[in-house]
């Protein structure tokens, strides 16, 4: 199957920690980084997650937001440091690609964003996404 959503890094699973609903699911990216994704209990089932389990994160580009310092209270949990390889933008918008460890992320921003951050190829970045926005996907 082929998808629109740009980035799809595979990882292994590391815990799955259930709630009522939703379930938090910690995986390791090939990179080694760790990246925690908030799923229904009921996904968590239908993909027969657990530790060990392989699977592929799936996060669309307009949910990664990137910053170029240390950003201290926020809730987000997922930060992923990289360094900025292709800066592409448009009339409004831009396309961000950055290299992580064991993959490449791309972030859709604003074009003013690039500008007031001044984003080039080799910025170093931290690429923020929300647990909530990360998909998964088992083979």
């Amino acid at each position: 199957m082929s998808l629109s959503i740009r980035n799809q890094i595979p990882g292994t699973v590391l815990s799955v920690t259930p709630g009522e609903v939703m379930a938090t699911v910690k995986v390791r990216l090939e990179g080694g980084q760790e990246i925690t994704a908030a799923i229904t209990l009921e996904a968590v089932r239908e993909l027969g997650l657990a530790a060990g389990s392989a699977v592929r994160t799936l996060i669309k580009s307009t949910e990664v937001a990137l910053a170029t310092r240390a950003v201290d209270g926020v809730s987000i949990r997922n930060r992923i440091p990289g360094t900025v390889t292709e800066v592409a933008t448009g009339g409004a918008m831009a396309g961000v690609k950055v290299a992580v460890a064991g993959g490449e992320l791309t972030a859709a921003i604003t074009r003013d964003a690039v500008d007031d951050l001044g984003l080039t190829a080799g910025s170093e970045v931290t690429a923020l996404i929300k647990s909530t926005e990360v998909s998964l996907a088992t083979a």
